[in-house]
């Protein structure tokens, strides 16, 4: 059992280090994108949902805001433009 937890947690960490390096490119192509406040929040939760993953109740919380301001954020940008 405790190696599905390391396991899941070595996998969340690539694929969070692959978003950030393919947000680091299309920063540097696109010079006018600036991620928003809420975005960041957001990033950060799903950050601590993956670092406290092995409480579920707290590690899946955390997750599940980040991704609800994440959507909340993509939804408030859409309607600008």
């Amino acid at each position: 059992m405790a190696d599905t937890s390391v396991l899941f947690i070595v996998l969340s960490v690539i694929i969070l280090v692959i978003i950030g390096i393919l947000l680091i490119i299309a920063w540097k192509k696109k010079k006018e994108y600036r991620p928003s406040p809420l975005s960041m929040l957001g990033m950060v939760f799903v950050i601590l949902g993956i670092v406290f993953g092995s409480d579920r109740l707290i590690g899946y919380s955390f997750l599940g805001i980040g991704v609800l301001l994440s959507v909340v954020d993509v939804v408030k940008n859409r309607k600008k433009k």
